[in-house]
């Protein structure tokens, strides 16, 4: 019975759902890579009764871990009562005010109002389109371009996949918005030359046409590549001298992914403008936001005229807002972002350890529940495997065969292996992570003899 059910289902998925970022030819000919059924803390059981630690937790979001009825149970208690309103034309519910005051508890001084949206790539089309907006009424239309980075991500609607710096996400149907440009990455570059990439950009477009700068603090899609210490505080001082709005796409980073509760308190530095979404209701249900400065906010309340034309259906989605609270609720009361904190040393740990036990291991970094384990064919010189070798995507399938998932970067020829478990994980659990991860290299490493 089990197969027949496991065989009709793999029917269906092939002939009805267009899967989003995957390949529509692997689908097709060998069906879905899993069909999961439960999750229950760091782990997922797939229809097979398999059970695997979730090492990225899910899409780097789900992080108080599957399973928590806590969240169903204040998801009902609001639909109970209000399960759905508009906020448009100034309605409002208790739940989207109460959400909007606790944003602003957290986030870093200066930033005490929120836009909110359905999720990331909504959040950062939103940051775009309201910096552009502020700069009109600051009577300077003229700033419309965005500067992001190579190796950025930041979602894969109009305006984001512009400013994403993956290429790959611009073939399916180009680049869709105007006026987005890309500075270097800092991986692989000191401080100093990756600014440098910045102020020639802001030289050669004309300081008078950007309005506005947008970064990861850790650049996850493309690699979890971390910055050098000094290198945000240099940011803010680009932004401030050519009076360019400094966007942090906390959308990965927040909500303690990486030890503090949004990644840019690491470098003590305040955006005026921070993207929000997944950690916010840890996936159990869509939910994002644009926290903007007082600066900003005031700009908007005394020089807005008429009806502020942006706005999504499910902004401010009281269920949503619900959940998100209770979430929050969550990560403070079990001190989630300590145990972040923690356990990301831990797994650096982990990852140095097995390092000096196998020589096609490179880099290896963590901040926080958030890490990456580079494979190079050399490390004294970080000479990289040819990409035909496929090294670090054949180490993601047999770390799904032994039980444990996790992403590959492959992007400008690098072996990269991801890692964003749930904040909840323990030591024991860290563990048994580099244990399989050991392992797997290994068998790679034998069987691809290199």
């Amino acid at each position: 019975m089990r197969n027949n059910v496991k065989k009709s289902l793999t029917e269906l998925d092939q002939r009805h759902f267009i899967h989003p970022t995957s390949s529509i030819k692997q689908q097709q000919e060998h069906g879905p890579a899993f069909i999961f059924t439960e999750g229950d803390g760091i782990y997922l059981k797939d229809n097979n009764g398999r059970e695997l630690i979730d090492a990225m937790s899910s899409l780097w979001n789900v992080n108080i871990g599957y399973g928590r009825k806590e969240l169903g149970k204040a998801a009902q208690q609001q639909m109970d009562t209000l399960a759905f309103s508009s906020a448009f034309s100034t309605f409002s519910h208790e739940p989207a005010i109460r959400l909007s005051e606790k944003l602003a508890e957290l986030a870093p001084d200066g930033l005490n109002a929120v836009f909110l949206t359905s999720g990331g790539s909504e959040s950062n089309d939103s940051a775009f389109k309201l910096a552009r907006h502020y700069w009109k009424l600051r009577d300077q239309p003229e700033r419309k371009k965005i500067i992001s980075r190579q190796r950025a991500y930041h979602g894969v609607s109009s305006g984001s996949t512009s400013a994403t710096g993956i290429p790959q996400f611009w073939e399916m149907a180009g680049l869709l918005s105007t006026d987005f440009i890309h500075a270097d990455t800092p991986y692989e570059l000191g401080t100093a030359q990756a600014i440098a990439s910045i102020r020639n950009l802001i030289e050669n477009e004309g300081p008078e046409t950007i309005a506005a700068f947008v970064a990861e603090p850790v650049q996850g899609a493309g690699g979890i590549i971390i910055p050098p210490d000094d290198y945000f505080q240099e940011i803010r001082k680009l932004c401030d001298e050519y009076g360019i709005l400094f966007i942090a796409d906390e959308v990965i980073t927040g909500f303690g992914r990486t030890g503090t509760m949004f990644g840019l308190e690491h470098w003590g530095v305040v955006p005026d403008m921070m993207t929000l979404a997944k950690g916010i209701t840890s996936g159990y249900i869509p939910q994002g936001g644009v926290m903007v400065s007082d600066e900003i906010h005031e700009t908007l309340k005394e020089k807005s005229e008429g009806t502020l034309f942006h706005g999504f259906t499910y902004s401010g989605h009281p269920t949503a807002c619900a959940v998100a609270l209770k979430n929050i609720e969550i990560i403070e009361n079990e001190n989630l972002v300590e145990n972040s904190k923690e356990m990301g040393d831990e797994m650096l740990n982990g990852f140095r350890s097995i390092k000096d036990k196998i020589d096609i291991i490179g880099n290896v970094r963590s901040l926080g529940l958030l890490g990456a384990v580079e494979l190079v064919e050399d490390p004294s010189t970080n000479k990289r495997f040819s990409p035909s070798l496929k090294v670090a995507p054949r180490v993601v399938e047999i770390l799904a065969e032994r039980g444990m998932i996790c992403r590959s970067v492959t992007y400008d020829s690098t072996d990269i292996i991801t890692f964003a478990p749930p904040l909840i994980i323990n030591k024991e659990q860290i563990d048994n992570m580099i244990e399989i991860l050991y392992d797997s290299i290994l068998e790679v490493r034998r069987e691809k003899n290199i």
